[in-house]
């Protein structure tokens, strides 16, 4: 059986990305690892499914990538239990939500936008 583990997040530094993604939205810090030479390998946890892997840009292409991993398209999809309850608590941790919730065939959903201004959808299934 395959999976898919880890999903690469391009970051301008590490801390940065991980006061966002642990200290707003929740996630939980995996692995911390220094790889020498200023390098970490970062692994942050949203719970069951692949998980990311927060890598510093380095290079003017990698750096131009950072806000737009996905060239302007909605990249992530974040799955929850209890939209009501993460939608309250990141609006009051400052998290920009794009819109408000809105309900459709597949369950309830509001795009946000990581440190970066990358966009997500956070959705609670129907």
């Amino acid at each position: 059986m395959n999976r898919l583990g880890l999903v690469t997040y391009v970051a301008h530094e590490y801390d940065e990305a991980i006061d966002f993604f642990v200290g707003k939205l929740g996630f939980t810090l995996a692995e911390d690892t220094d790889m020498g030479e200023g390098k970490r390998w970062v692994v942050v946890s949203a719970g069951e499914g692949a998980s990311l892997l927060i890598a510093r840009a380095e290079g003017e292409l990698q750096k131009a990538s950072i806000g737009n991993q996905t060239g302007g398209r909605v990249g992530f999809f974040l799955q929850t239990d209890d939209f009501k309850r993460d939608y309250t608590n990141w609006t009051a941790q400052g998290v920009k939500f794009r819109e408000q919730p809105r309900h459709e065939e597949y369950g309830t959903v509001a795009v946000f936008e990581d440190v970066y201004g990358n966009t997500w959808d956070l959705i609670q299934p129907a």
